[in-house]
């Protein structure tokens, strides 16, 4: 089994559905990302379940950050 974790991160920035689409795939597109998905009713936070073998909670970050989007992690 493997093991798991969850991270949130908070986009400044408004997101249209095409851009929360966008971000989702680029997210699910990196090794060990389990799940991707938006808060409903929270279109500013993104929900990432991730095996932490395989990739960092920084590495998510710098992904979207790496889109152009000022983002920073939730709780952590």
């Amino acid at each position: 089994m493997k093991n798991l974790s969850d991270i949130m991160i908070h986009i400044d920035e408004p997101l249209s559905q095409t851009h929360r689409n966008t971000l989702e795939e680029r997210m699910r597109a990196l090794p060990g990302v389990i799940a991707v998905r938006f808060n409903p009713g929270k279109n500013h936070l993104l929900l990432i379940a991730f095996d932490p073998d395989q990739v960092r909670p920084i590495a998510l970050l710098a992904q979207a950050k790496s889109i152009g989007y000022t983002a920073q992690l939730v709780g952590a």
